[in-house]
């Protein structure tokens, strides 16, 4: 853009076209002109120098100055003058006022009109990257519409008509197929400052996106009657979503589908041929499990709040329905619902069941000495360690059917004595092993994890400490710990010991540090 060749005039009117086209202030690109009028002068006049351009804000007229500082010391010639030389002048000029001569306008030659194009295009980049970051930094969480600028294998650019954005191709749906000039519509998930300045960034495969074509295609769900309480998506093949409806009155299932699905069609032609599952919501989280695993049909459920699991149990020939192709549908309703979900045929449940049930029949046999009727009646009832007997009242050992309270007696002395006898010897295995007495004082643990323990080498509290969770679990399963988040719990207590050494030091270090001065100042 070679400025000296156009009229006054003309350049404000350059300068609101732009400003106009770009959506920029008019004043940014007034000062994008002067300093590239400002770089051309100085490369004729003397790099070195203190050039300065002011354009007139009205009539467009170019001011070209050399400024000199006047200094008591001069230390740059091209840019000071001595204060003697500076009372010389007419009218004379004190320290720290400028001298400014008046220079001709220059001519553009080629390269620095190429230059002053430069730099006026980078100034303005630069201000339309702000405004784009103005614009789109509190746009999160939208819904835009844009022309694909630029396909290529690891990201898509967009222009928004007054930005441009970027899908990375993790955030694309696969096996979507976008060119140069198709319309595309995707959800901003970030704006943030890049090296290369503000980057909008867009996604077609969160979750968030399709929630928010729902809220788009759904009146019930902008109006805020019907919520979207999850969003379980695996994009381009199936997602799962669970509704709930504020109105009793309202399907909230029916009002996504639509009539005759047209509004979950529509959904669907924008995310590529997507499968959609539109689950209603319930509190109940057994019954939104299965409601989440459908089509299968389930018929029984088990939870451990605890572990945040469920066992999930389906008749045989609704065993490859329920786990989905690769595992998608109880993935998906896994993360949909929040728990982890363990599939079962009643086959499986029903020999798994049996086996524990010896197994825990077998243990109270030998350690009771008692027939397997009362034990079968003992494992019917819950119980499922000798301890479980020992720890329980007459009066709820009698109320079992089949048992009074002379058995119950029996049994509860019976048990006592197998709990000291195992207790005896445990704690001599645990001497014969040299045990330490910080494990051996450990309460989250029983005598018999100990033991087993100490079998495998973890002799001391650091030395559970030092375990990580798995390597728990696979030493205590036996015992019944199966849970990472208790495993975790136990480690983290045998640890806490280091924390309370540590706080100890740094409260020595404190005291030492307080009292060293006091006692050099006594001697």
């Amino acid at each position: 853009m070679d400025t000296s060749s156009i009229p006054g005039l003309e350049l404000i009117q350059v300068a609101d076209v732009v400003a106009r086209e770009k959506s920029i202030e008019r004043e940014e690109v007034m000062l994008a002109m002067e300093e590239a009028i400002q770089k051309a002068g100085r490369a004729k006049y003397g790099l070195d120098r203190d050039i300065r351009v002011m354009i007139d804000r009205k009539s467009g007229a170019i001011v070209l100055e050399r400024w000199m500082e006047v200094v008591d010391e001069v230390e740059d010639e091209a840019t000071q003058m001595s204060a003697e030389d500076g009372a010389k002048l007419s009218p004379p000029l004190a320290v720290g006022e400028f001298l400014r001569q008046s220079l001709p306008p220059i001519e553009f030659g080629r390269i620095a009109a190429q230059t002053a194009k430069q730099v006026i295009s980078q100034k303005v980049r630069d201000a339309e990257r702000v405004r784009q970051f103005a614009e789109y930094k509190d746009r999160v969480g939208e819904i835009v519409v844009g022309t694909v600028k630029r396909a290529e294998s690891y990201s898509i650019t967009v222009d928004l008509g007054r930005a441009e954005a970027v899908i990375r191709r993790e955030e694309m749906i696969p096996r979507e197929n976008l060119r140069q000039g198709d319309r595309v519509r995707a959800y901003i998930i970030d704006v943030r400052e890049e090296p290369r300045g503000p980057q909008v960034f867009l996604s077609r495969a969160c979750n968030e996106f399709m929630a928010k074509l729902f809220t788009q295609e759904v009146p019930e769900i902008y109006d805020g009657i019907i919520e979207i309480k999850g969003v379980a998506r695996e994009a381009g093949s199936r997602a799962k979503i669970a509704v709930l409806s504020k109105d009793p009155g309202i399907d909230p299932v029916g009002a996504c589908v639509g009539m005759r699905g047209s509004r979950v069609q529509a959904v669907v032609g924008e995310l590529q041929g997507e499968k959609v599952e539109i689950i209603p919501f319930t509190e109940d989280p057994a019954a939104f499990v299965v409601n989440a695993l459908a089509p299968a049909e389930v018929a029984k459920v088990v939870m451990d709040e605890v572990a945040g699991r469920m066992e999930v149990v389906v008749p045989d020939d609704q065993l490859s329905l329920a786990i989905g192709r690769r595992g998608q549908n109880v993935r998906l309703a896994s993360q949909l619902s929040g728990w982890y979900i363990d599939i079962l045929t009643e086959a499986e449940e029903s020999e798994r069941r049996q086996e524990e049930f010896k197994t825990r029949s077998a243990r109270f046999i030998d350690a009771l000495n008692i027939d397997d009727v009362i034990a079968h009646l003992l494992v019917a009832e819950g119980f499922v360690f000798p301890e479980d007997v020992a720890e329980s009242s007459i009066d709820e050992l009698a109320n079992i059917q089949g048992f009074d309270e002379d058995i119950a007696a029996e049994l509860q002395n019976r048990a006592t004595e197998y709990v000291t006898r195992e207790a005896d010897r445990i704690n001599a295995a645990l001497d014969e092993l040299r045990v330490s007495e910080d494990l051996r004082a450990f309460e989250y643990i029983s005598l018999g994890m100990m033991l087993t323990l100490a079998e495998n080498n973890v002799l001391t509290l650091d030395d559970l400490a030092d375990l990580d969770n798995e390597e728990l679990i696979e030493y205590l399963g036996q015992h019944g710990l199966t849970d990472d988040t208790e495993a975790g719990d136990i480690i983290m207590a045998a640890r806490a010991h280091w924390f309370a050494d540590e706080d100890v030091d740094e409260g020595a270090d404190a005291l030492d540090s307080d009292v060293a001065p006091a006692a050099a100042t006594d001697s």
